[in-house]
């Protein structure tokens, strides 16, 4: 079988924050691909402002490394559970994977998760141990680890016989020892050993087209841009090819341009061939997993699977008494085509219009996956309300399911007990439990993902922020009945608009924790603290001190109350129950009840109830 020794292809996978893109960008610094003049940033790679800001990878990214007369194209994908559909379609551009370990933490969820995508696929993986030089680091031990994990997934005898290289990504160093004395700056070893093992794409260039789009990107000069690999033929530019439609259909179009990719460039080129992985654009309509073909020859490669949503949120314009103040697209028509736009790059992502032409309900695979496209819309100048996230039940086998998943986490010893008790109240089930010598406990669970909705921000408090927490789709399994975990604590609820001021905070803190800032503007209905009670009271958070000859007002500037508690986003969308929303704008994450009117929401709180006892 002729193969082309010119190229490998192959993809970078590992556990959030065990140093993937950080790798990437030591092999364009090392390799023989950018020129001694081009400046390259950390992480290079994750161009969105989004993930530099929080460390993680949230598309994939392709790029492609001189190393002598080879060319390695990478791709870096990402570590977080809610994008792993992406990590999935990854799996059949590449031959081969790096499989990133930390030296420290070991194996995690989402090591396991991608190794299994990549064992299914009977690609070659190389192991590279990453952070050897990290304090309590235990190389050793970590590729015991690995080794259990290869031979617990059901790896083949070749897979087991996995090279390993040692490196610290940060420093730009690696070597083929465990011992961090003998790491030295380059990374000759880690692209000799792919050179060396990973194998060379099959040149069968000469047969009819075969390309399958994996990826997809938007531009606004050429529309929708299918990237993906070349299976088999050649392809031009001008050329005229089929496009073999999810749904059996196909459709003719021309190749307006190929682009290939090149340390940080997309490069236009002319001709591509069997092995490439390459962007094509023309074609407006195509869809991740459909083929393209030679028209006289119109054969369909297997379908890519996409991983379904697991959860859903209602999105609507924004409707509070300070819309239209701080961003620049607030009516529901650009929101509905912002929506519908994401859908050109994000195949995880569902858009369902409802009964309310202002609002839509949006499904994606996590908290995480919807809070970006959240944060994403806000930066760009959008302003819109969303309800509180709720998990998607599926019918199976004429049960209804709800989705599951698989829990671990690392924490000091004198945390477990409370974890333990926290997350059997949310119906958690603890599979396994691992002390180390370090005072370090391991526990896994499998909870329904109702129950983990809103749990993050308690662990942090739980475990004074020393607890690492990660959770993995695991499976859907039938409903718990009777079963609410929705949160416990009532609110504080402004029943005015005005300005916040301390004197009304000094009145109000004993009751909870507030969640506002003296000076800010609120209006009535908007959320601004949490009751220690499970009721909601209506707060008079404006009212100022009675000026009188004996109490200057002045003196409230001397007054000291707690700080207020300030909410993320995503703590936010976890926070808010049923009757409530967030509303996100540019500038602010404000929390509010969907009926802002404290009489009407009275008298709505008193109907439900008198219903309920029925």
């Amino acid at each position: 079988m002729k193969r082309r020794d010119d190229i490998r292809n192959i993809a970078i996978i590992a556990h959030v924050d065990h140093g993937k893109t950080t790798l990437v960008n030591e092999m364009l610094k090392q390799s023989d691909t950018l020129d001694e003049h081009t400046h390259i940033e950390d992480r290079a790679m994750d161009t969105n402002a989004i993930e530099r800001e929080r460390g993680i990878t949230i598309l994939s990214k392709n790029t492609a490394v001189r190393y002598g007369d080879k060319q390695i194209n990478i791709l870096d994908t990402p570590g977080h559970a809610d994008f792993g559909g992406e990590v999935e379609r990854i799996m059949r551009m590449v031959d081969g994977v790096l499989l990133v370990v930390d030296a420290f933490e070991g194996t995690m969820p989402q090591t396991r998760f991608v190794l299994k995508k990549a064992l299914e696929q009977h690609l070659t993986p190389i192991v590279v141990i990453n952070k050897i030089d990290r304090p309590g680091a235990r190389p050793e031990e970590v590729v015991d680890e690995v080794l259990d994990l290869f031979i617990e997934l059901g790896a083949d005898e070749d897979q087991l016989d996995f090279p390993i290289v040692y490196a610290s990504a940060l420093n730009g160093t690696s070597s083929y020892s465990s011992d961090p004395a003998e790491q030295k700056h380059t990374m000759k070893p880690l692209f000799d050993t792919i050179i060396k093992t990973i194998p060379a794409p099959v040149d069968n260039s000469e047969e009819p087209l075969q390309f399958q789009v994996a990826l997809l990107d938007y531009n606004d000069f050429v529309g929708r841009v299918g990237i993906g690999r070349i299976f088999r033929g050649k392809i031009k530019v001008g050329d005229n090819v089929t496009v073999m439609k999810l749904d059996g259909s196909t459709k003719n179009f021309r190749v307006t341009k190929l682009f290939g990719f090149f340390g940080l460039k997309r490069l236009e080129i002319n001709e591509a061939k069997a092995g490439d992985l390459i962007a094509v654009s023309g074609m407006e309509d195509i869809f991740v997993g459909e083929t393209v073909t030679d028209p006289a020859h119109q054969e369909a490669l297997p379908l890519l699977r996409i991983d379904e949503p697991t959860l859903q949120m209602t999105f609507r314009t924004n409707d509070s008494p300070f819309a239209g103040r701080e961003g620049k697209f607030v009516t529901s028509r650009q929101l509905e085509q912002r929506l519908k736009l994401e859908l050109h790059t994000d195949v995880s992502l569902r858009v369902e219009d409802t009964d309310d032409p202002g609002a839509w309900i949006v499904s994606g695979r996590g908290e995480l996956h919807l809070s970006i496209l959240i944060e994403t819309l806000r930066r760009e100048g959008y302003e819109l309300q969303a309800s509180r996230p709720e998990v998607i039940y599926k019918e199976i086998d004429g049960k209804l399911c709800e989705p599951f998943e698989t829990v671990q986490i690392d924490t000091p010893d004198e945390y477990t007990g409370s974890i333990i008790d926290s997350l059997s109240q949310r119906k958690g089930e603890m599979q396994n439990m691992e002390t180390t010598d370090n005072g370090q406990t391991r526990l896994t669970f499998l909870a329904p993902t109702r129950g983990l909705i809103g749990y993050s921000t308690g662990f942090l408090s739980m475990t004074r922020g020393y607890g690492i927490m990660n959770h993995t789709f695991s499976k859907y399994m039938p409903v718990i009945k009777n079963w609410n975990p929705g949160r416990r604590n009532g609110t504080l609820v402004s029943i005015n608009s005005g300005k916040v001021t301390t004197y009304a905070i000094m009145g109000i803190e004993g009751r909870g924790t507030i969640f506002v800032d003296p000076g800010l503007e609120v209006y009535e209905g908007m959320i601004v603290g949490q009751n220690s009670r499970e009721n909601d009271i209506s707060v008079n958070i404006t009212r100022g001190k009675n000026q009188t000859n004996v109490r200057a007002a002045g003196s409230d500037d001397m007054a000291k109350i707690k700080t207020p508690t300030h909410l993320t986003l995503e703590e936010s969308l976890e926070f808010i129950n049923e009757d409530e929303y967030c509303e996100i704008t540019p500038e602010h994450v404000r929390l509010r009840k969907q009926i802002l009117n404290t009489n009407e929401r009275e008298k709505e709180a008193k109907r439900r109830k008198t219903a309920s006892k029925k």
